[in-house]
């Protein structure tokens, strides 16, 4: 079902631009539907930086010593995975079967729709079996796997890519087992061809803004220090 398709290449470039079988901790949130307007500062709401550790203008943060994003302009944030035909709805790319983990948030670039689509995805997994296997790349990963730092931790980062029934994935994925959890950040890039449609559908961005985009997101990361 899969054939070759087109992806773009982050690798640690990207970061120089730069679950559960137990109860989640809550998480902060302190933008429901938009994390900032393109183009305009990301505004300081409150909650998040309200957190021992947080940084004024995150978007999103766990409790110490989680994971946190900071506030991305030209995006908005979701707390589901479920916008791609190919991705599926769960807590990572690609997971074996019985992975069991929790989507923490999507980053999703304003204006993707079913023909393009960009998100940055963050999913987290308590279970010994996911931490066990956490750095272990998936058979949809099409290059060896290498390593790159986010927020101070070192990641494992593999290319990932799939297309059937005109649809097609293409990803950028890191892995980190931190804090005794397993970690997964997931940019993706998802949509159908253009020309499918009649008539044909424009993309709303190109695959060159997704990337810069989603570069933006990923520098966005960082980690909640104890208090």
């Amino acid at each position: 079902m899969k054939q070759a398709v087109q992806f773009f290449v982050l690798g640690t470039a990207w970061v120089a631009m730069v679950s559960a079988c137990s109860p989640q901790p809550a998480a902060v949130v302190t933008a429901s539907s938009s994390m900032a307007a393109a183009g305009a500062p990301p505004a300081d709401t409150g909650p998040a930086a309200s957190v021992p550790g947080t940084q004024a203008g995150d978007g999103f943060a766990e409790p110490a010593p989680g994971i946190a994003v900071r506030a991305v302009p030209g995006t908005h944030v979701e707390h589901d995975f479920k916008r791609s035909y190919l991705t599926l709805d769960a807590w990572k790319l690609y997971p074996a079967a019985g992975s069991i983990g929790t989507p923490l948030i999507a980053v999703v670039m304003d204006g993707s729709n079913d023909v393009t689509s960009a998100e940055m995805r963050i999913g987290r997994s308590d279970t010994a079996a996911d931490i066990a296997a956490c750095l272990v790349a998936p058979d949809e990963a099409t290059d060896p796997s290498d390593t790159a730092e986010i927020g101070g931790v070192r990641f494992t980062h593999f290319t990932a890519s799939d297309a059937a029934m005109s649809h097609y994935v293409s990803a950028e994925s890191y892995r980190a087992v931190h804090n005794g959890a397993c970690y997964a950040i997931d940019l993706i890039v998802a949509g159908t061809r253009p020309d499918v449609y009649d008539p044909p559908r424009t993309p709303p961005f190109t695959n060159d803004v997704a990337k810069q985009r989603l570069a933006t997101a990923l520098a966005a990361v960082h980690w909640v220090a104890k208090g």
